[in-house]
Parts: C-alpha cells; structure tokens; sequence
C-alpha cells in the first residue's frame, strides 16, 4: 500500500510513478469506503432484526399473517416516546428555536420512508411466517456475521392481506 511519503518523494509530479502511486492510493481509499458503507448497511440491518427478536412473543411457534402486520405496525410507531417528549419539550420554554430539530427530522424521515415502503413494495424483515427462520431469529444471539442465514422477505400490506386471505380459503 502506497505512503503519502512516498509520494511526496517523486521528483515530478507527472511521472509514471507518481501516477500509479496516485491511481493506487485511491483505489485503496475506494475500498475502505465501500467496505465502510457495508458495516453501516449491516449495522442498520441488525438492528432491526434485533428489534423484531425483542418484541416477539416467546410463546409462540408459527406467526400469522396478522400478527407480522400487527409487528410491524408497532415497528412503524417504535419513536412515538421520543417524539411525545420532543414535542414535550417544544412546548416548554421560551425558546422560538426548535431544540433536537436535527433528530425530529431524522425520526421524521425514517417514519415517512419506512410507512411508504409498507404500503407500496414493502418492508425487508426475516420471514416470520416460515418456522425455521422463527426459530432461527428467537435463537440468534445478536452477532452480525450470522446475519447472512437470515432469509429476508419484503412484506407490505397488500402482500400480507393476500396471505391472510389465502390461509382461510384453505
């Protein structure tokens, strides 16, 4: 791997060498930022996995597609606290500024984004409705490296209604 040094050490600042050192430099840097962006991507995926795992019902063995919609319609209201004491905090004070506008509009963001996936494509979650990956996911011990065995499926509301009504035509 190239040295900053090394490259101040060139005698020209056009040369062959100085180039491929330069060339060589930013691939490195492209790497380190890709893999930089992969770790958050886990990092965001493992959270909401996290969450899934914390707020299911030790009880029970097989989900219904009501009871993933119900999940995830608590998943959807998971700020509510935060911004009732926001709002709280607005309300209290002199202040015309907004104090914690930054995370209001973060929380906001995150809300409007998640609540349209649902509704339109859908949200990306393990497959609670297969048993396997329910067992799988009650098991897990929060480590990112086995989030790989984790099937995703996109479930949104149209989807889950569909199944709903498929499982009592049976």
């Amino acid at each position: 791997m190239p040295k900053l040094k090394q490259l101040e050490q060139c005698k020209h600042p056009n040369s062959r060498k100085t180039k491929a050192l330069a060339k060589s430099m930013k691939r490195q840097s492209m790497k380190e930022k890709i893999k930089t962006a992969t770790y958050i991507k886990q990092n965001i995926l493992g959270e909401k996995l996290l969450w899934f795992r914390d707020h299911l019902d030790p009880n029970l063995s097989c989900l219904t597609p009501a009871t993933v919609a119900e999940l995830i319609q608590e998943y959807l209201g998971r700020f509510n606290d935060e911004l009732e004491q926001i709002q709280l905090k607005h309300s209290v004070g002199q202040r015309k500024n907004r104090q914690h506008a930054n995370r209001e509009d973060v929380i906001n963001m995150t809300l409007k984004r998640e609540k349209e996936e649902f509704q339109t494509c859908g949200i990306e979650m393990p497959d609670l409705l297969n048993q396997s990956q329910l067992a799988m996911l009650k098991n897990w011990n929060g480590e990112l490296r086995f989030l790989q065995n984790f099937k995703l499926r996109r479930f949104s509301v149209s989807n889950l209604q569909q199944i709903d009504t498929g499982n009592k035509n049976r």
